[in-house]
């Protein structure tokens, strides 16, 4: 286990160093000047210049990548042409509000993948069968900002029991920041209304980037289960007369998840670049909104800092579900022997 944890961790290490040099390269050969981008066509020559130099603009590629690594590992991402404020500051403010979105919508995904993938499985070619199919199709060609615009008219404004807007409702402060996640801080620190409040606040978008993922990776599951128990070790189980929930739970859940928890992972991973739609239909001050508009504005430190982060989730989650893999399948710790 030590060795394929270590495998991982390399294999992360270059993909993100890879990601580091393709990201910046491509910020360095956007068209136009960049300190004219930065500052506008009527600033003067001399600021310009100082820009140029302040970005290391004026040394050769190679330098400029070495030298903006070597800041970059410091957490200095130097300053958002946008906001004029260090880049690090805005992804401390931005960041937390994604996170909370993302892991809510996580936890979503996970619950629905298992119970509709399940259902399905269990009472496959009938009607729940069939309407978790029907249901699948819609949830996959629906996008999640289309899937955010009905929830939103449907539960904020036709029957108002949800809120719509921003992470917490008017008048209540925000708790005290330990994490930077209102639900967890608020109920770290007591303060647990502001933590209800703030889970009402995240229902509905959380929801809309959950709806298309769930759908799908039932399906994968299905597939699996269904696939699973017509094996013969299933057979023989069995056979032998072991009841229908351990033969489900030890027997045909396990090596069925493997799939759909690949696919999970990689849903997971995509909503923390993916969700600056639905964060823009609830006005959700989170940072694939800042990024997005960093893109739109040419804010190259703001991009280099977003994708790089998003890069950053990447690796995490993929490790994390390499591990629950293998925890599942001994194959995958050996090397498939």
């Amino acid at each position: 286990m030590g060795k394929f944890i270590a495998k991982r961790l390399l294999l992360g290490v270059l993909v993100l160093l890879g990601t580091s040099i393709l990201i910046f390269i491509i910020a360095r050969v956007v068209p136009g000047d960049v300190a004219s981008i930065a500052l506008g066509s009527r600033a003067s020559e001399s600021a310009k210049e100082a820009l140029r130099e302040e970005l290391y603009l004026n040394d050769p590629l190679p330098v400029q990548y070495i030298k903006w690594l070597g800041d970059a590992l410091h957490g200095d991402f130097g300053d958002s042409f946008i906001t004029k404020r260090a880049v690090s500051a805005d992804v401390q403010q931005f960041l937390p509000a994604t996170l909370e979105l993302v892991l809510v919508s996580g936890v979503f995904i996970v619950i629905g993948t298992f119970v509709l993938g399940l259902l399905a499985a269990r009472y496959k070619n009938t009607w729940v069968d069939g309407l978790i199919r029907i249901l699948s199709y819609i949830g996959i060609a629906l996008p999640a900002f289309v899937v955010g615009v009905l929830l939103l008219l449907l539960f904020g404004y036709k029957f108002q029991v949800l809120p719509v807007l921003g992470r917490l409702s008017t008048g209540v402060e925000a708790p005290p920041t330990i994490t930077g996640l209102y639900i967890i801080d608020g109920i770290l620190t007591g303060h647990f209304s502001v933590a209800w409040d703030a889970f009402l606040h995240v229902l509905l978008p959380a929801l809309a980037l959950a709806v298309g993922p769930i759908v799908q990776d039932a399906r994968v599951l299905r597939s699996s289960l269904v696939d699973n128990s017509s094996r013969e070790y299933m057979a023989v189980s069995t056979g032998y007369g072991l009841p229908g929930g351990l033969l489900t739970r030890k027997y045909l859940l396990k090596p069925s998840a493997t799939s759909a928890i690949t696919v999970m992972g990689m849903d997971f991973s995509s909503l923390l670049g993916n969700a600056f739609l639905v964060e823009q239909i609830f006005n959700w001050p989170g940072l694939s909104r800042y990024g997005i508009n960093a893109m739109l504005n040419k804010d190259l430190n703001a991009i280099c800092a977003v994708v790089l982060i998003i890069g950053i989730t990447y690796f995490l989650v993929n490790l994390l579900v390499d591990l629950i893999i293998a925890g599942l399948d001994p194959r995958m710790r050996i090397g498939g022997k």
